[in-house]
């Protein structure tokens, strides 16, 4: 199972932050990507807390020919495509596109990008709750937890609201 976050809190030349995530899956599925499943979209606080405005959130299930590496540059590109700056660690943004997991792959910060899984994936409110949605039984090949078992672990101080 291949599983890509997507995300963004500042409008677009798409639209809203909803509109924008939206807009990049289709670009996604131009660029190779198979659009299996997508969860909820959920509205979330900034992680780490801020006055930045929430998030628009969510997890797709995807299917590709592309390897982690070309997945992730094409992630990269798209989020490119929606004027994604990357210049502040946690900055507001237009889109974040995040590959979390990758067919139970395990790579280290030691070896070339991208990291797998996710190293934050299990810390997660808005990775984890979007995931519920379309893989509640997925089992981190690290951990060896389920996304219900992890997502049972989060603080309770998380907040998360479902929008559509």
């Amino acid at each position: 199972m291949i599983f890509i976050g997507l995300g963004g809190n500042l409008s677009s030349w798409a639209g809203s932050p909803l509109q924008t995530c939206t807009a990049a899956l289709s670009h996604l599925e131009r660029g190779g990507v198979n659009i299996l499943r997508c969860s909820y979209w959920y509205k979330t606080e900034p992680v780490p807390s801020s006055d930045q405005p929430w998030f628009v959130n969510a997890v797709a299930e995807v299917q590709t020919q592309h390897n982690p590496r070309e997945l992730l540059h094409l992630l990269h590109s798209v989020e490119e495509l929606f004027e994604r700056e990357r210049s502040t660690l946690n900055e507001a943004r237009t889109l974040d596109l995040d590959l979390l997991a990758f067919h139970g792959l395990v790579w280290g910060p030691g070896e070339s990008p991208p990291i797998l899984p996710h190293p934050r994936l299990h810390m997660r409110a808005f990775v984890l709750l979007p995931m519920l949605d379309i893989a509640p039984e997925w089992r981190h090949p690290v951990l060896g937890e389920t996304t219900r078992e992890m997502s049972q672990r989060l603080a309770s101080d998380h907040k998360v609201l479902r929008l559509c």
